[in-house]
């Protein structure tokens, strides 16, 4: 995994790639790692951005992320607790009514298997302090396009 560290302020934030190794098809990787770094460097050395601006969370992030959240590897980089998840959410046509859903890593990898492309994006979220930011998108699939499924009733559509 490549990792650097940014020193700011007394604090060490270790940054770099969020997942270990790839997907066999995965392809147009975004790192978001040098924002995230210019965020935290402002936060810690006293500029325009507030912790409330960095810390804003939606509830329904913070839920999802209690729930479906795939543990960190590091501390928060803002409060320091062990409360740090990350949340992949997939979107793609072939997917139909599921696109912009929560998927862990092991279903997104057979995902790839199954449709020919599919964009995904990776938000690390602090169910503590409520940090949250992009960190990673990509792209997954075996190239092959596919009608979206067939629209099934869901218990969303009872609402």
């Amino acid at each position: 995994m490549s990792r650097f560290h940014l020193r700011s302020g007394g604090t060490d934030f270790a940054v770099g790639r969020i997942l270990e190794g790839s997907m066999w098809s995965q392809r147009s990787v975004i790192d978001y790692s040098l924002q995230r770094r210019a965020v935290l460097a402002t936060l810690q050395n006293g500029g325009p951005t507030s912790r409330d601006d960095v810390c804003d969370a939606d509830p329904y992030t913070l839920r999802a992320a209690k729930h479906h959240g795939e543990p960190a590897a590091a501390p928060c980089p803002v409060c320091s607790k062990n409360e740090l998840a990350h949340l992949s959410y997939v979107f793609g046509e072939e997917l139909g009514q599921y696109s912009g859903r929560i998927k862990a890593r092991a279903e997104i990898e057979t995902m790839a298997r199954q449709h020919g492309e599919i964009s995904i994006y990776v938000l690390e979220v602090c169910r503590s302090c409520g940090w949250n930011h992009l960190v990673e998108s990509y792209l997954v699939g075996d190239g092959v396009p596919r009608k979206p499924p067939r629209r099934r009733r869901t218990v969303e559509d009872d609402d």
